[in-house]
């Protein structure tokens, strides 16, 4: 029929129209145009789920119906996946992992084969897969049960592990720095209460002025906890007269004591005081203690009262049993979250003093507890996350005071908080490089431009932010330049260790990390050597920089093959080692695990690749045989003869335990820490993932007949 009016609605269309492939294209007998169709759907008959002739402007069903017909073309279909190719790479990857843990046979008929990508294309500050650090293990046995879960013990043997265990429990006092017995640790007196006057322990004025005066050149530059004006005020007044002396001020004045002692050599105590160093120690060690039980520490809000714990727990680190201080800086973490610490004081609406200590304290106090997770073997630590506190201003003490009412601007350019915060800027790229995008675990490089871009980043904060002002001849910047170049090395070094796991580094590039490694041994001799650096001894004895364990051991890993590096080059690497012991006495001494292990890693590299001349055998050389030969006689005599058989077995596995707390370890980590990782008391979790060197220790041993192993 044919339209009569000249709308399309009225023109009658046919029931059951045929599909718009099938229609006519040339006009048909009643001489209507052939109508356009769409290629979905109207959005009407959609809803209505009616059958729609997709015409155009209007299908037959709309136009039937009289309704609104509107044509919306339909969202792109989402089309799945191919998961055969990810799937394939996913059990390629996991098997690589089982391969490296020696849980999976290298001949075993795995996944089908496919182009493998390099795992060493994932960079990372960490060497272990994240899942790693998510497994611990509990010694238990005789009703006594103890968690390791530290970088520094991650792959220890069980049966050193044991051993390591009973040797701490064996002896839980503190031993003074000079060897003689002190006081126990301050919690014993806290819960039992002992109060007890304390003024026949203070000095006379003039002595305790010469002790202020020492604490200010020796320690408060490395801390810079007190502020110095207003401390000052306060021990002139308190010492002239210590029995008006308030609790809180009480315990500042014997931690400032404590910590000046701690910072002097045995000529300057017998020269100033008239009194051995040891004797002096013991004095004011036992005084700290217990003024802070005689202030009620434990329920304390005082800054003062968390000042002393912190000053009295950074000295103590070298001494106290490491179980003992974990417990200890645990305390002092739960009291700085009370006093609310961990939140910036700007957020809180405090006072611009307030604020700026507040934030010094905290930045002394955080990492102390990464190190003291790391020593111990828990490897538990408050991570960033739980704060916000930001890092104190770049200022000198006489910007601020109390009661000041504008917030300070700050300097650019040198300040006496310039080691402090280069520092902290190198910690702190340690400690956020363990986490990406508010992802808990270390962050990952998807190859080396992208980490080494990062690095560059925080190299170029340093420099410009603090390194470019520092004038080489102060001893203080000496130092500041020295632990941040070391810092930027030590991440350099970081990012190309993956090939050394995944054993696909070339000798040239072996040779690039020893490289890397001696020029951190070489800035750790040149501030042991630099005369200006003497009264800060106390902090550079200790291996302070960061990367230096690693360091070590890649030199002595590297020594093993006498085929890497040319007879002078082993020659220069032996003579940077033997100068590493003669400035670290404490890697000759047995006190703890971590130096014995490195003296038997240090006696197989020498036995496998000694140096030319090598005759007559190095002195430090003969003093690690004589302190290996030690230990296996105690052991023997604590265990009925069963301890050389069970060191053969544990030296295929490298023994580790607790480090001395130095810029070095950490965790935050563990940091670190990882920061992981300490540096100096800040956030640095640059610790040594011993499970890694065990693995590469192991890559490197020399066949002994039908079993692997170094000859006892």
């Amino acid at each position: 029929m044919a339209a009569t009016d000249g709308h399309t609605h009225s023109r009658p269309v046919a029931i059951a129209p045929a599909p718009a492939g099938a229609r006519s294209t040339d006009p048909g007998a009643n001489g209507d145009l052939p109508q356009p169709t769409m290629p979905y759907t109207c959005q009407t008959c959609a809803k209505r789920k009616v059958k729609c002739d997709k015409a155009t402007p209007i299908c037959s069903s709309c136009r039937k119906g009289k309704l609104e017909c509107f044509y919306q073309a339909p969202l792109p279909r989402w089309r799945k996946r191919k998961l055969s190719g990810d799937i394939n790479e996913r059990l390629a990857r996991y098997e690589r992992i089982l391969r490296q843990h020696g849980l999976l046979p290298e001949d075993a008929d795995t996944s089908p084969s496919i182009e493998e990508t390099p795992e060493e294309s994932v960079i990372s500050l960490r060497f272990n897969e994240p899942e790693a650090s998510k497994t611990g293990k509990l010694l238990a046995g005789q009703g006594k049960s103890r968690y390791i879960d530290s970088d520094l013990w991650h792959n220890l043997g069980d049966d050193e592990m044991q051993h390591l265990s009973v040797d701490d429990e064996q002896d839980q006092v503190v031993t003074g720095v000079s060897g003689d017995l002190v006081s126990s640790d301050p919690l014993t007196g806290a819960f039992m209460s002992c109060q007890q006057s304390l003024l026949q322990y203070h000095p006379t004025h003039e002595k305790a002025i010469m002790l202020w005066k020492t604490h200010v050149e020796n320690v408060e530059p490395l801390c810079k906890v007190l502020h110095i004006p207003s401390t000052f005020k306060m021990v002139v007044m308190a010492s002239q007269q210590p029995a008006m002396a308030s609790k809180a001020d009480e315990c500042l004045l014997f931690a400032i004591y404590h910590f000046a002692v701690f910072s002097m050599t045995e000529e300057e105590c017998a020269e100033k005081f008239g009194q051995s160093r040891a004797t002096l120690m013991q004095r004011y060690h036992f005084a700290t203690r217990q003024a802070l039980v005689n202030a009620s520490f434990l329920k304390t809000t005082d800054m003062s009262v968390l000042q002393t714990l912190i000053l009295f727990l950074l000295p103590c680190r070298y001494s106290y049993d490491p179980h003992t201080y974990w417990i200890l800086t645990g305390v002092a973490i739960r009291i700085a979250q009370r006093m609310g610490l961990h939140r910036d004081g700007e957020k809180l609406s405090l006072p611009p003093f307030d604020v700026q200590m507040r934030r010094r304290l905290f930045y002394q106090l955080l990492p102390l507890d990464g190190i003291a997770g790391q020593m111990s073997g828990t490897g538990v630590a408050t991570m960033p996350d739980s704060w916000d506190i930001l890092p104190p201003l770049n200022i000198n003490d006489d910007q601020i005071w109390p009661g000041m009412t504008e917030t300070p601007e700050e300097h650019k350019g040198a300040t006496e908080m310039i080691f402090c915060l280069a520092r902290s800027c190198i910690g702190k790229f340690f400690a956020t490089a363990g986490r990406s995008m508010g992802v808990a675990g270390p962050r990952q490089f998807k190859d080396y431009n992208e980490a080494e871009l990062a690095i560059s980043e925080a190299e170029r904060e340093v420099e410009e932010k603090y390194i470019r002002y520092c004038d080489i001849v102060n001893p203080l910047h000496f130092l500041t330049i020295a632990l941040a170049r070391c810092g930027i090395t030590a991440m350099r070094l970081r990012i190309r260790l993956p090939k050394v796991r995944n054993r696909t580094v070339t000798d040239a590039e072996r040779r690039e990390l020893v490289q890397l490694s001696q020029k951190i041994i070489d800035t750790d001799t040149a501030a042991y050597a630099h005369a200006g650096l003497r009264k800060h001894l106390w902090h550079v004895k200790p291996f302070f920089l960061f990367g230096s364990w690693d360091s070590l051991i890649l030199v002595l890993t590297n020594l093993w093959r006498a085929d890497l590096l040319s007879p002078a080059e082993t020659d220069a690497a032996w003579s940077r080692v033997e100068q590493v012991y003669n400035n670290h006495g404490e890697l000759l001494e047995p006190k703890r695990a971590l130096h014995v292990a490195f003296g038997r890693l240090t006696l197989k590299a020498w036995d496998a690749n000694p140096p030319s001349s090598s005759v007559p055998e190095s002195a430090f050389i003969t003093a690690l045989r004589s302190l290996r030969k030690a230990n296996l006689q105690s052991r023997e005599a604590r265990q009925g003869g069963k301890a050389t058989a069970l060191d053969a077995k544990t030296d295929s596995v490298s023994p580790i335990g607790p480090s001395p707390a130095s810029d070095a370890d950490v965790l935050i980590g563990s940091v670190s820490g990882d920061m992981g990782l300490d540096i100096g008391n800040e956030f640095n979790p640059d610790t040594a993932d011993w499970a890694f060197w065990d693995q590469l220790m192991q890559d490197y041993r020399v066949p002994d007949g039908e079993q692997g192993g170094f000859s006892q």
